[in-house]
């Protein structure tokens, strides 16, 4: 059975995958504090930013999750408007 998304709700697509990327920025964040701390690295060699922004990081990575697919979905919707939309196949599935 085939079905056409016509519209996605912006700002809810935009929570949402800002929540995503948030923990998956946590992916990068972790291990970057962990060689920050522990890695011989001579000082003239480190970022001129202090650990800090590796707090800040997760909270960035979420902000531009937010708006930017916000933006990609409010652009989805434009253009759905002339071609109809991303059409998908669906099955039903059985209750286990």
């Amino acid at each position: 059975m085939a079905k056409r998304i016509s519209r996605i709700a912006p700002w809810s697509a935009g929570r949402l995958f800002a929540v995503i990327y948030f923990f998956f920025s946590l992916l990068f964040v972790i291990p970057m504090a962990l060689i920050w701390t522990y890695a011989p690295i001579p000082a003239a060699s480190k970022p001129p930013f202090g650990p800090g922004i590796l707090v800040l990081f997760p909270f960035i990575y979420a902000g531009a999750g937010l708006l930017f697919v916000a933006l990609a979905c409010a652009i989805y919707n434009l253009a759905a408007k002339f071609v109809g939309g991303l059409e998908v196949s669906v099955v039903d599935v059985p209750d286990a």
